[in-house]
């Protein structure tokens, strides 16, 4: 796909698995479009099924809340988008043939926009996008470079949620993030850009 346009229309038709006959709204992604910093989760959940749009419910606000942290925002200076762009039944992770067949929008969309770096949110973006073998409890915070590209998994707000005694080291993985994005960045602290 050349353009944003074309490829979230290519994306909205999408049946090349079954999550397509279930979802409310399709979850493509919310953001800055040339942003240098790309946030990834899993895949949406009932909230971001029903608004088209991720990351927006309680693990939502935690996230916009790590972010405001460390001066990023996902309406200035970020991207937000999903392995998966439909939500699976019930929440459940999204099944290793839906992660491949989502894998080329996710793809041109990392295409288009070109960041310098990627956050992993939680274990199945971070084995997707980084290794296989990645352990969230063990690897989180830790750099990967992968194609010239700086990716970092982190906790995902939900299970941050569901276990905040995670939240004191995330903090160290955010500021670890954006010690790198200060070293790295352009225009990510660049105000009005």
């Amino acid at each position: 796909m050349t353009n944003w346009e074309e490829l979230e229309s290519a994306c909205e038709t999408c049946k090349n698995c079954s999550l397509w006959e279930t979802r409310s709204k399709l979850v493509f992604g919310v953001g800055k479009l040339s942003a240098e910093v790309l946030f990834i989760g899993e895949g949406p959940g009932e909230n971001e099924d029903l608004e088209g749009e991720p990351f927006v419910g309680r693990a939502g606000k935690l996230l916009d809340d790590m972010l405001r942290i460390i001066n990023l925002d996902r309406e200035k200076n970020t991207y937000i988008a999903n392995i998966v762009k439909c939500r699976p039944p019930k929440n459940r992770d999204p099944l290793p043939e839906e992660r491949e067949a989502c894998k080329p929008w996710l793809s041109a969309q990392i295409s288009l926009i070109m960041p310098k770096i990627v956050v992993c949110l939680g274990r199945i973006a971070a084995i997707e996008m980084i290794d296989q073998s990645f352990k969230v409890t063990q690897d989180h915070g830790k750099w990967y470079d992968i194609d010239g590209v700086k990716y970092m998994g982190l906790f995902h707000p939900a299970a941050l949620l569901r276990d905040p005694n995670r939240r004191p080291e995330t903090f160290l993985d955010l500021k670890e993030l954006e010690r790198v994005i200060k070293e790295i960045c352009n225009d990510t602290y660049g105000g009005d850009k």
